[in-house]
């Protein structure tokens, strides 16, 4: 099977774990730069083209500066970083419209990468997530503060990664002055509830065709309330019990997403989810599970891409 994986950066982790357990694996694999990436279409039809920087030109066996057509691939694994959603999004569309099975489908990406959009889906799926308002003015702040239970309260950008854009506000000053801040900036916000309890720790299960496949508790570093390892957390590897993994699962479908990871904060009230993420990344939890989650991700390929590819060409019946 020949894997397209969409990545900005091959020397990312992610990245080269993805390639290093496909080639195991014996299948050919193409790293593809996102941005390189251009859509041709046409009133014949739409076909993917790839405008070739000199290392992709040498890996899809071109001339340097040629523009050349992307390889056909059987799957696609998209690394899509929050910086290209938009247009990273509208390549998986494209290679979607042409049949080819992709790890996470385009409109699951950019809605598990709306804060406010991932919530909606959850609250209207009916599982349990942190009281959370959005606002799109500061006049508001006030009504959406006392709305998620007065201050302190999380404030967080509808769009961003890993901890960034997130602030604890511990009082209605300090809040107004951050909504005030982000509105000069045209940043939308959402105001959410702060889990105390939670004392800086919460859960990542990272999801894979349906199976819960790894887990870890992440711990937020001193004087931080956030657990991103990124921001100086630090994990431990745990087993979840029944409860976290249908909630996980149940994110997941809510997402239309098979591959993600899933994140859960421990209340007073039972597990809450906070966020899933259509690229999450391996390093951290790969490292600290010791679970091989890349290859967990390539066998899943393997069996969606090798059942669509016999949905499209059904085996002739035998002439009796």
């Amino acid at each position: 099977m020949k894997l397209g994986i969409l990545s900005r950066n091959s020397s990312l982790y992610s990245t080269r774990r993805l390639v290093q357990a496909a080639r195991i694996r014996g299948h050919q694999v193409l790293v593809i730069d996102t941005m390189t990436v251009a859509i041709e279409m046409s009133i014949m039809g739409s076909q993917v083209k790839v405008i070739a920087s000199e290392e992709q030109a040498r890996s899809f066996g071109t001339h340097t500066n040629a523009v050349a057509r992307v390889p056909e691939v059987d799957a696609i694994i998209p690394r899509i970083g929050a910086s290209i959603t938009e247009y990273g999004v509208a390549v998986v569309r494209q290679f979607e419209a042409q049949g080819i099975f992709s790890t996470a489908v385009s409109h699951a990406i950019a809605q598990s990468r709306d804060k406010l959009h991932s919530l909606q889906l959850m609250s209207e799926a009916g599982l349990p997530i942190p009281k959370t308002a959005a606002i799109a003015h500061p006049s508001a702040f006030f009504t959406a503060i006392e709305a998620v239970g007065g201050p302190p309260v999380v404030i967080k950008l509808v769009q961003g990664t890993q901890g960034k854009g997130v602030i604890l506000a511990p009082n209605f000053q300090t809040a107004a002055y951050v909504l005030n801040k982000l509105r000069s900036m045209k940043r939308q916000a959402l105001v959410q509830e702060f889990i105390a309890e939670a004392e800086g720790r919460d859960i990542r299960i990272i999801v894979v065709g349906g199976k819960c496949v790894a887990a870890m508790e992440r711990r937020a570093s001193s004087g931080d309330f956030r657990a991103n390892l990124h921001l100086g957390g630090t994990a431990v590897p745990i087993i979840p019990n029944a409860e976290m993994e249908q909630l996980a699962l149940a994110a997941t479908r809510a997402h239309d997403l098979d591959v993600a990871g899933v994140d859960i904060l421990q209340s007073r009230r039972g597990p809450l989810l906070l966020e899933v993420n259509s690229s999450p990344g391996l390093e951290g939890i790969e490292e600290t599970t010791n679970i091989d989650i890349a290859t967990a991700i390539i066998n899943f390929v393997e069996r969606q891409a090798g059942k669509k590819k016999r949905d499209r060409f059904p085996k002739r019946r035998q002439r009796k």
